[in-house]
């Protein structure tokens, strides 16, 4: 499962922006690794690079040294609208009637193919496949006066998820959609202004944590400081649970919440709502390891780290031979027996998404000696698939969505399965339930993506 992007930005004059920015990037490359890209502004022209690959493959010494101004945004990319290719890296440069803008963004807009169409047939030439560039010729197409009320105009036609870092020339902007579903949040550094993705990336450069950017909120950082402008929205939220179980890094701060104690949380609750008589509890590394300790602490079952992981699987370019492929799993974790050598041992993770996963890992824990396997997951069921940034699956993909809870353990070869209710979930992150957005689970979207689910099921029939 992956979640869309990270996004970072930086007005601070007299600051090496470019260098703060890739720093800033770097914390943030587990939210995208498929493309990077950084922009910058001196009052004059945006300056752009943007490449395929990871933040240190994309950016060298001499490329930041062409990248100056007092202004900059910076993109890590997963595909979700759009393909992964060159050309839809970010941050993208846009030309229209009313100046240049370069934006990041991080979600997914329901309606982009119709806003597209309608912008087409206004005139306007897309070079991309993305949603985002959507979102910069909708901006650029307004006729309001101001850059504010151009971002407004956006907002109200706008329908889906979107946090967005843009800049013109002289003025950094932050963009938070009315449902707040992904994250945004400003930061101070030495006078400058910071806008980031997660808290993480702040403490990194040696800023300091302000505030989030609020649902429906317009940031705007200049010469004069920074202002903010609120679109006036239904009061519904829908913050990705998401965030506090797998995306976000349990050092970040989200809605007040540290994400490593939420975690922890949910290894306890899960613990209390499904008990079992086991020797030893692992998490899968990085994201359960918080909830295995948690499970840990309540049952007394000892925690250990039964399975290592290599943290830089996935970070290569090279295409593995079809010997290195058929390994699968066991390029991105290693089982300890020492450890599991004729254990009944509880595995806690942190979802089941297709369920193609998990058997191997399971299967690879007992050829490891496990002798009992015990699994417990820190979300509910995936029922519904995500049309908010997403690359989760199709509904007929899901296997909670296709099978019921006894023959999901048969399937992924569990001695016994245990999700993580709802209720449960919401009580360990400690927030009020009408803050997020639970649709994957509940199927109860909070906005329409009827249409969205209209053209998935054409496209999964043709396919």
């Amino acid at each position: 499962m992956k979640e869309c992007c990270a996004l970072f930005g930086v007005y601070a004059p007299g600051e090496d922006v470019a260098r703060l920015t890739f720093f800033g990037l770097y914390s943030l490359q587990h939210r995208g690794q498929e493309s990077s890209g950084i922009a910058t502004a001196d009052g004059e022209r945006i300056h752009v690079h943007t490449r395929m690959g990871l933040v240190s493959q994309v950016f060298t010494e001499e490329v930041l040294g062409q990248l100056w101004g007092n202004i900059a945004i910076g993109h890590n990319r997963y595909s979700t609208t759009g393909s992964s290719r060159p050309a839809n890296a970010q941050p993208i440069v846009v030309d229209g009637p009313v100046g240049r803008i370069a934006l990041g963004h991080n979600g997914n807009i329901v309606n982009a193919h119709y806003l597209r169409q309608e912008l087409e047939e206004r005139g306007y030439t897309f070079s991309t496949s993305t949603d985002s560039e959507v979102i910069a010729y909708l901006i650029l197409s307004s006729t309001r006066k101001t850059w504010v009320d151009r971002i407004k105009y956006a907002m109200r036609r706008l329908v889906g998820a979107y946090s967005l870092v843009l800049m013109t020339e002289d003025t950094l902007f932050g963009v938070r959609d009315p449902l707040g579903v992904r994250p945004l949040c400003i930061g101070i550094l030495d006078g400058g202004w910071m806008l980031a993705s997660e808290s993480c990336a702040l403490d990194h450069i040696g800023a300091q944590f302000l505030r989030e950017v609020e649902p429906g909120e317009v940031v705007v950082i200049n010469s004069a400081g920074m202002k903010s402008y609120r679109e006036k929205g239904t009061g519904k939220r829908g913050l990705c649970i998401f965030e506090y179980i797998y995306f976000a890094r349990p050092d970040s701060v989200i809605a007040g919440r540290r994400l490593y104690s939420a975690r922890q949380a949910m290894g306890v609750r899960l613990a209390r709502e499904y008990p079992i008589d086991a020797d030893v509890v692992i998490g899968i590394p990085d994201s359960a390891t918080a909830a295995g300790t948690g499970y840990s602490t309540e049952s007394g079952i000892p925690f250990s780290e039964g399975l290592l992981k290599n943290r830089y699987v996935g970070r290569t370019f090279i295409e593995p031979d079809q010997r290195i492929r058929e390994l699968g799993v066991k390029l991105k974790f290693n089982p300890l027996p020492e450890i599991l050598e004729g254990k009944s041992v509880v595995v806690v993770d942190d979802s089941i998404v297709r369920g193609t996963t998990t058997p191997r890992v399971i299967n690879m824990l007992r050829k490891a000696g496990a002798k009992e396997i015990h699994m417990r997951i820190c979300a509910p069921p995936i029922r519904y698939p995500c049309f908010f940034g997403v690359d989760m699956a199709t509904g007929w993909e899901l296997i909670a969505a296709n099978k019921e809870l006894p023959e999901i353990a048969r399937f992924i070869g569990a001695d016994s399965l245990g999700y993580l209710s709802i209720e449960g979930l919401i009580e360990a992150v400690g927030l009020p339930k009408e803050l997020f957005c639970l649709a994957c689970f509940t199927g109860d979207y909070p906005v329409p993506v009827q249409l969205e689910m209209d053209k998935l099921a054409l496209e999964t029939a043709e396919e």
